[in-house]
């Protein structure tokens, strides 16, 4: 039953999705409350079977399509069309992420959707968009990370690149495409108009996050490279190795900060020098500061770092894994891990919801 609280509470999504991005943007959508109906081919969504299993279903699974209602439907049949139809007759949003085209092929496109529903919202997930001359060309998040130019920064000066652990392109798209469809629905409701396309694609969302990495080529094509854990022109910042074996990201490019962060670790002699006073002079020394935060940090436990930046209010944190995490009291405190039981009384925690809605 939805809770009347929630702000999406009788907003009616239905979802065309499969994997990562469009399911990853419905939940968003059913953790505030919207009624999904995911619909997936007779054979069931692939990620049921991705990573790891319980008694056959993957545990992501379990948090991709937490608060939505899964109807299995042969789209290719007259029956499984027709209940499509039926259910986007009354939806406010519907959410896919085939290939462009596809829904088309299938009597379900935009041109059909919209002239029997005229309100309708409809968010396409694509590789490319929908226009263009790459849309027909399959692409997951890991080719929009690499056209939309996070992989080439992410890693080391010395190596290839690399992944950033998850498939945050398709993560970073499905929050463009909830904030599109948001935006498309109170456009529709303040202006009683007709609905829309919203149309997000993986590559574009990736690259609209790449900070000033564009203007700096167009002023005077500077290309922006991998430069590990550290930030060029904002320094000191980088991840630092304790006595036992603690990785600590200290962020301490503040001039103030970077002030307290040397008096705390016993150099009064760097807090006062005038050529550090800010982030150009002491970028110009990088190689000096980081050595000497270096060596601070390996003299010391994880736990004694903590303790002496938390005093001196140094932005910092241990990297954490997912261990930290389930220890941490902040986490608790935060409700960001929450637990889930399933039909065979089983608990799972869950990640929280975000963002916190406190009216």
């Amino acid at each position: 039953m939805q809770d009347p609280r929630k702000p999406l509470a009788g907003v009616k999504v239905v979802e065309f999705g499969t994997l990562i991005a469009a399911p990853f943007a419905t939940r968003l959508m059913a953790d505030f409350g919207a009624e999904v109906i995911k619909i997936e081919s007779p054979e069931g969504d692939p990620l049921r079977r991705w990573r790891r299993l319980h008694q056959g279903t993957s545990l992501w699974w379990h948090v991709q399509s937490r608060g939505k209602r899964c109807v299995r439907l042969d789209l290719k049949s007259a029956e499984g069309k027709a209940e499509a139809l039926a259910l986007c007759d009354g939806a406010a949003i519907v959410v896919e992420n085939f290939r462009p085209g596809v829904l088309e092929k299938l009597g379900l496109g935009w041109d059909t959707l919209s002239a029997r529903n005229p309100k309708l919202v409809m968010v396409r997930i694509s590789g490319f968009g929908q226009t263009g001359p790459y849309r027909d060309q399959p692409g997951f998040g890991a080719v929009g990370e690499s056209m939309g130019g996070l992989r080439y920064v992410t890693g080391f000066a010395d190596r290839p690149p690399v992944r950033t652990g998850i498939s945050i392109g398709d993560s970073i798209a499905a929050q463009y495409a909830v904030m599109g469809a948001l935006m498309a629905l109170r456009q529709v409701e303040v202006n009683g108009g007709k609905g829309q396309v919203v149309d997000v694609a993986l590559y574009e969302a990736v690259f609209a996050m790449m900070e000033s990495l564009v203007p700096e080529y167009a002023y005077d094509g500077f290309i922006r490279e991998r430069t590990g854990n550290i930030m060029p022109g904002i320094t000191p910042s980088n991840t630092h190795t304790s006595r036992d074996g603690e990785h600590i990201t200290i962020g301490a490019n503040g001039d103030a900060i970077f002030q307290r962060l040397m008096r705390a670790i016993g150099r009064e002699d760097l807090a006062a020098a005038p050529d550090l006073a800010d982030n150009a002079g002491r970028d110009a020394r990088r190689d000096e500061l980081y050595a000497v935060i270096d060596q601070w940090v390996a003299r010391h436990s994880g736990a004694e770092v903590m303790a002496v930046l938390a005093r001196a209010e140094v932005p910092a944190s241990k990297v954490y894994s997912v261990a930290d995490m389930f220890t941490d009291p902040h986490f608790k405190a935060r409700e960001m891990l929450i637990p889930l039981t399933l039909d065979d009384g089983t608990t799972l925690q869950m990640p929280g919801i975000v963002p916190k809605l406190c009216g």
